[in-house]
């Protein structure tokens, strides 16, 4: 059996290593950061080591006859992680997010086992590959472009959807999905609207919010970064 500070180190480099990636989803405020990859990474460390070296901890005699399929925890590691991935994954409307902090989860898991099965190297680059595709590949994307959530509260007599979603057209923007809901009783006539809104970096909240306030009987507006 390997010696246990060998292993232990093992677990540490690839908590390490995992962390590394989530401390750069932390810089870009995503939901799923550092303290969550870091654990992903360590325990998928673990138990590439267990899975690894368990047998040895048993004490079986020379002459037990003993048969251990010492990958099946590992590939468990491999189908569990998907759970986990998934409730990163957030969905409103037609857009979704946190499919690249959900493919980073599945990223630290494979550095956590590399690392435990005593491939350093290896855990080592893929994690310096990671950083690359998170920092370097980011600056590809379109940065010109921001989404906003725009939650508007209408009067009785107010705007109707088409003329909200012109006043933000406007600018110039794209309007990818919209959420309606009428209250209707004997004290008021309330309409609630979301529109999800993809709109030009260099237009500003308060032109935004200027834009949705000139439609008819706006009675309140929050916008959000999305």
């Amino acid at each position: 059996m390997i010696a246990h500070a060998v292993l232990v180190g093992r677990i540490a480099l690839g908590g390490a290593f995992g962390g590394v990636i989530g401390y750069e989803r932390d810089r870009h405020g995503r939901h799923v950061g550092l303290r969550t990859h870091l654990i992903v990474a360590m325990t998928a460390a673990t138990f590439m080591v267990i899975s690894s070296q368990f047998v040895y901890a048993q004490h079986y005699g020379a002459g037990d006859l003993v048969a251990v399929d010492t990958s099946r925890i590992a590939a468990s590691v491999v189908s569990g992680i998907g759970f986990l991935a998934g409730g990163a994954i957030l969905r409103t409307g037609i857009t979704v997010q946190g499919l690249t902090t959900a493919a980073g989860l599945w990223l630290v898991t494979a550095i956590g086992m590399s690392a435990g099965a005593g491939m350093f190297v290896e855990s080592a680059v893929v994690t310096v590959l990671g950083i690359l595709a998170l920092t370097v590949f980011r600056r590809f994307e379109d940065k010109n472009v921001v989404r906003r959530r725009v939650s508007v509260v209408l009067g009785e007599g107010g705007a109707s959807l088409d003329e909200l979603v012109a006043s933000i057209e406007g600018l110039g923007a794209h309007v990818s999905s919209v959420e309606y809901d009428h209250k209707l009783t004997e004290e008021r006539d309330r309409v609630e609207v979301t529109l999800d809104v993809q709109v030009a970096n260099s237009v500003d909240l308060r032109r935004l919010a200027q834009a949705v306030e000139t439609a008819r009987a706006v009675r309140r507006v929050r916008i959000r970064h999305v």
